[in-house]
């Protein structure tokens, strides 16, 4: 076998395989041999059917699949022991590579274009001066995820009067033109209504100043003109008889509910972080506190990142990319979606192609390695900030890693993690290589700067 690899522009490479008789015919031999072995022709016992009817009949097949296996195997050595950065995959060169006759012995020639990745250096040191914006927890922080936290805590409550956001049970009657009780007519008891929802100002102020025992007059389709699904929902009817809708109806209120948060005290801070952790309002607050900065200090890292990636860009300076054969990488990759979706998408994918690379000699330089508990660590935290959405920030430890645990072994899972989990070394890492300017800002600042991102 014979391999000769071409890089006269440095990203453009062109290989080319020679694969002789000699390369594949022991291996060609011995397959064959196998499917005589247990090859089941009628007229001959199982072992003794004659080679040259096994070789007619799978030769050309046999050599096909051992010469194919063979090129991928060498190709991908040489590859790897000459440090060839190869983007993408091989794919033969469209001019030269000629069409195969497997029938014969060959020699058989392949020739296959390789996108090669271009030669840069990307260093970082003390000498790199970087932005990094620790976000201020200040009090109006702690007091809204106090309020968040007691809003979740709360419970609803019987009052006599309406009031806006109050939620309102009672019986449903369509009317008649006339604006009686209509003899057959939708009924629903227990009906639940909130008229804070009603889209349509007339008919929701029909509502105000309600008491309970009172009879509103109005008419659900006009209140939700282009919402047919909670017309069906109140009225308790298929979803297509709403369009025939256009009857007036009595709600005759039987029960008012208004939703009243939690008081901050000692039920609240045991419901939130578990019992006997905080005593006091002054240590919740301290608790709320931490927590915040611990989420803010991932943003921060976040940014600090993305800073990173537009310092290193510019420090690199543009790259030069065999951008013909990636395309036809990329269109390769994507055959369902044709060639507008490679020309539409192709220079946000050289951009990160870009920084990938370019993270790849940060990663390298900093000896950064991916370990088990690494990913254990990241999908722990994805857990925690999944819970915490729904306002549980005292999940237990031992719950958070059964769901991690759960996490890790869906295959589909591994690559986000294993991304994740370098990002977090290679931020940590960096934060102590170049120097820091740090900046102080408030959570609306650091949020309005981070809209165009």
């Amino acid at each position: 076998m014979n391999i000769k690899f071409e890089n006269p522009d440095k990203v453009n490479g062109l290989m080319t395989i020679t694969v002789e008789k000699a390369d594949y015919e022991e291996k060609v031999t011995k397959t064959l041999k196998n499917y005589r072995k247990k090859a089941q022709v009628p007229g001959f016992r199982p072992g003794m059917v004659p080679m040259g009817l096994i070789k007619r009949q799978y030769g050309t097949a046999v050599k096909v699949e051992e010469v194919n296996k063979l090129l991928g195997e060498k190709l991908y050595e040489y590859i790897r022991e000459n440090k060839i950065q190869m983007l993408g995959e091989p794919l033969p060169n469209e001019e030269k590579q000629k069409a195969q006759d497997f029938e014969g012995d060959g020699p058989f020639e392949f020739v296959f274009d390789i996108a090669v990745a271009p030669e840069f250096k990307a260093e970082l040191s003390g000498r790199d001066k970087i932005d990094y914006y620790a976000i201020d927890v200040d009090d109006k922080l702690i007091d809204q995820q106090v309020q968040m936290y007691a809003s979740r805590g709360g419970q609803y409550e019987k009052v006599e009067n309406y009031e806006g956001n109050d939620m309102l049970k009672g019986d449903l009657r369509e009317l008649d033109a006339e604006g009686n009780t209509k003899e057959g007519g939708i009924t629903v008891s227990d009906a639940v209504l909130m008229p804070s929802y009603i889209k349509v100002d007339d008919q929701k102020k029909l509502f105000d100043g309600a008491k309970l025992g009172d009879i509103i007059t109005f008419n659900p389709r006009k209140a939700y003109p282009e919402n047919d699904a909670e017309v069906s929902s109140l009225l308790k009817i298929e979803r297509d008889a709403v369009k025939d809708m256009t009857a007036d109806f009595s709600f005759q209120i039987t029960e008012i509910s208004r939703y009243k948060a939690a008081e901050v005290n000692q039920t609240l801070f045991d419901q939130v972080f578990g019992e006997g952790v905080v005593k006091s309002e002054e240590e919740f607050r301290q608790k709320i506190a931490e927590n915040i900065k611990a989420q803010l200090t991932i943003d921060s890292d976040y940014k600090f990142l993305l800073d990173v990636r537009q310092h290193m860009e510019k420090k690199v300076g543009k790259l030069e990319f065999p951008e013909a054969l990636l395309k036809r990488v990329m269109l390769n990759n994507n055959k369902d979606k044709g060639a507008d979706y490679v020309e539409k998408n192709f220079e946000g994918s050289i951009k990160e192609l870009g920084w990938h690379l370019i993270k790849e000699q940060l990663v390298a330089a900093q000896n950064i390695k991916v370990e088990d508990a690494d990913l254990k660590k990241v999908a722990k935290e994805a857990m925690r900030a999944q819970f915490a959405q729904y306002g549980m920030s005292n999940v237990p430890d031992e719950l958070l890693e059964k769901y991690a645990d759960e996490q890790l072994k869906k295959r589909e899972n591994i690559d986000s993690f294993v991304d994740r989990a370098v990002d977090v070394k290679l931020t940590e890492a960096l934060k102590g290589v170049v120097k820091l300017n740090e900046k102080k800002v408030s959570l609306d600042d650091f949020n309005k700067m981070m809209q165009g991102k």
